[in-house]
């Protein structure tokens, strides 16, 4: 069957569906909920592009800001879509080439794009909004700090609610074309690729904009702050548009396509497991991820509609009260939902409010480590008097303190909603006490992300705030407006740190549910094959236990943990490389012109913008392409190679005609998988609670500690930030990224494994 035709079954298939059974209206219920989103998201863009321009000053300031984003985004996306169709061809040779997956293919390669194209666009326009909100809430600062966080949250809440909306439409609509409504237990398998697509366009998009963010910064701050001893956003720094465009590159679009990722995942995986309880639950199973994230979408536009802020109010105060509605909105929500889809079962329930929970302790846990008013920050601080080494030292220290009770916050939320998910499914006999613990681990998932949207606005609200206050301060506004945007630009950091917590938080969850979700799919593989050669797989058999004794799966583990290494190494050097391109162009820029200093004389700022963007995708590649081949040579060395190394099978193996089915290569993934999903957890706790400690801790000093600014102490903190920087912005983040991409390219490729 060719492309086309396969797409015009698709779509009779979806016109087929409309006269199935009444369960199918969750799923138009999802649909339309989804296009309320993007109407909401509409609304609130309109809203904010209606608000006051500012000056002519800050006019051309902004719109610098706003060229050098859309320059790096359209570059960046091209470098990616070339990445995607190259993927895109071999991910369909690679079906093709099996009996067993040819069948599958182009429905693969489809919602392959469709996730990745879903992923790009929910990044550029919700960047699109932010690089314009930030002109409007400088703007409104200078009458009013509570229209301003306004129309910056909103701003920001336009990345947020498109990003969800679609996800869960890109998952609804594949779903009702791939005959979900016709066969649901077959059609979850078939939306792996989505995940994929929105993985590998995170990942990218992610390193990036992270590496152009932080290359910009740390060139930024070292030759300004350090060197010529000026302040952060002073228009005589050459790199200062390039660091204020690196704000929305890797904190907007970066950041959205890593949530558009958690929740296309989850939503994936969810509905993968939720097949299994097919005899109990129906479609409602399958479709409960999605009813879900349209409560998260109706949560989420109330809880950013109600905020509002006084003159002489905390901002911090006033997005929390959002972020509570939100949470509140979402649990009863959720309620509603298990009583109706899954039978009132209030111990499934309990998986949810346990994902609420973690969802909010993983705020306040990063709060504790990030913030000026804590311990941490300020033994940091307190070391910058003895300088720079002793507060790297100190730095380093807080970091690796950091996971720990993370890790006891994770694990009490797994073990808890497994058990509250073997409770909830205690009568039904039809279906192993494994599945049950799962799937109750799947609606944990659930509720951690059932407030996504509302968290990713005030995360986008970080970059609008940050760039209103450089705005601001490169226009020359009176010493009053900026006091009203360090104000925002202090809740903005909050926000930012925060959401990095939450971030961390949700893909741990995400990629141990995908990961159940990568053994149900083994085992759904063998069953397949088994019944095409005349064979029964028997009911005892399962693929839920990875023997660590096998030489295989040992490898695959050692493998698994090296390269969550290999790739924070790769990407932290990448910002090295690319920081000194920034400040080799900074010095020329001062040597060739010193009226620049003088004030006498403008930089050019497009050129620093220009090498900065050249290098920061440059870079971005090999680390990528290397998350992206890993699992996949694993998976076939050891699938190809395992007889010849004399390799011993799992004793318990199912078997063809008596020949043993050979599991090595689906063993060694598996086991990378989950080595490699613990090691990134650990890791990427360490770099962004580290990182942000650093930066907090120099900016504690900035308000008079220690001596202030220009002190021995302070430049002491400028060196240990400028060490963080790629902790918590480039590696950090983009690990959030590559444990969840190591998940879908395993879902993806898997049927290559066995």
């Amino acid at each position: 069957m060719s492309f086309y035709s396969s797409l015009a079954a698709f779509f009779w298939q979806a016109t087929d569906s409309l006269n199935t059974s009444s369960d199918s209206l969750y799923l138009w219920i999802a649909l339309a909920v989804g296009l309320l989103g993007l109407i909401a998201a509409l609304v609130f863009a309109r809203s904010v592009l209606s608000s006051d321009t500012g000056t002519a000053d800050m006019q051309r300031i902004s719109d610098a800001i706003r060229q050098g984003a859309e320059a790096f985004m359209r570059r960046q996306y091209g470098t990616i879509a070339m990445i995607a169709v190259a993927l895109a061809i071999i991910l369909y040779l690679g079906y093709r080439l099996s009996p067993f997956t040819a069948p599958y293919a182009n429905k693969v390669v489809i919602s392959f794009l469709i996730g990745a194209t879903c992923s790009a666009l929910a990044g550029q326009t919700g960047m699109w909004v932010s690089i314009r909100s930030n002109i409007r809430t400088a703007s409104a600062a200078r009458t009013s700090l509570g229209k301003a966080l306004q129309i910056a949250l909103r701003g920001g809440a336009v990345t947020g609610l498109i990003v969800v909306a679609l996800s869960l439409l890109g998952v609804g609509v594949l779903f009702l074309l791939f005959g979900g409504l016709q066969h649901p237990q077959e059609t979850p398998f078939k939306l792996v690729g989505f995940g994929f697509g929105a993985s590998l366009v995170a990942l990218f998009a992610q390193l990036g904009g992270g590496i152009y963010t932080k290359a910009a910064d740390v060139g930024a701050d070292l030759v300004g702050k350090v060197e010529a001893g000026i302040p952060e956003d002073d228009p005589r720094n050459p790199a200062v548009i390039a660091d204020l465009v690196g704000d929305n590159v890797g904190d907007c679009a970066g950041r959205g396509a890593d949530i558009f990722e958690s929740t296309a995942a989850e939503n994936v995986g969810a509905m993968i497991l939720g097949a299994a309880l097919y005899p109990v639950f129906g479609i409602k199973g399958i479709l409960f991820p999605l009813i879900v994230q349209a409560i998260n979408l109706i949560a989420s536009i109330i809880g950013v509609s109600i905020v509002h802020s006084k003159e002489d109010e905390d901002p911090m105060h006033a997005l929390n009260r959002g972020y509570y509605v939100t949470s509140i909105l979402a649990l009863v929500g959720f309620a509603v939902a298990v009583y109706y889809m899954l039978q009132g079962r209030w111990w499934l329930l309990g998986c949810g409010i346990c994902g609420i929970i973690t969802s909010f302790l993983f705020v306040r846990i990063t709060e504790y480590y990030t913030e000026t008013r804590f311990r941490p920050v300020q033994s940091i601080a307190k070391a910058s008097l003895t300088g720079p080494a002793t507060n790297i030292i100190s730095g380093i220290a807080v970091g690796m303190e950091t996971p720990a009770v993370p890790v006891i916050v994770i694990g009490c939320a797994l073990l808890f909603s497994y058990y509250f998910g073997t409770r909830g499914l205690a009568d039904v006999s039809t279906i192993s006490e494994y599945s049950k613990g799962i799937y109750g681990t799947a609606i944990a998932t659930m509720g951690m992300l059932s407030s996504a949207a509302y968290i990713l606005a005030m995360d986008t609200f970080g970059p609008i705030t940050d760039n209103a206050g450089g705005i601001i301060e490169m226009s020359n506004q009176p010493h009053d407006i900026r006091e009203k945007t360090d104000k925002l630009d202090a809740a903005g950091n909050t926000t930012k740190a925060l959401t990095k917590g939450y971030a961390i938080g949700s893909a741990s969850l995400a990629a141990f549910l995908l990961f159940s979700a990568y053994l149900e799919a083994i085992h759904d593989i063998v069953s397949q094959r088994l019944a095409a050669a005349g064979e029964v797989l028997p009911a005892s058999w399962s693929f839920s236990n990875v023997n660590l004794a096998s030489v295989p799966v040992f490898v695959g583990a050692l493998l698994g943990a090296m390269l969550t290494y290999l790739f924070s190494s790769m990407a932290i050097k990448a910002v090295g490389r690319a920081a000194q391109t920034v400040i080799q162009d900074v010095h020329q820029q001062f040597k060739e012109n010193p009226g620049i200093m003088e004030g006498t004389s403008q930089p050019d700022y497009g050129r620093c913008v220009h090498i900065v963007t050249g290098a920061a995708l440059k870079e971005m590649v090999l680390p990528g392409v290397l998350a992206v081949a890993m699992p996949l040579a694993v998976g076939v060395i050891f699938r190809h190679f395992s007889s010849t190394f004399n390799l011993k099978e799992l004793a318990d193996s199912p078997t063809i005609h008596g020949i043993p089915v050979n599991l090595s290569g689906a063993e060694a993934v598996a086991a990378l998988l989950m080595v490699g999903t613990i090691s990134g957890i650990l890791l990427a706790m360490l770099m962004n609670n580290g990182g942000g400690a650093w930066d907090n801790a120099k900016k504690f000093i900035e308000t008079g500690q220690y001596g202030g600014k220009r002190s021995e102490a302070h430049k002491a903190a400028v060196v240990g930030d400028t060490v963080g920087d790629p902790f918590k912005d480039t590696a950090g983040p983009s690990l959030h990224v590559l444990i969840k991409l190591l998940a879908t390219v395993t879902l993806v490729l898997a049927p290559l494994f066995v």
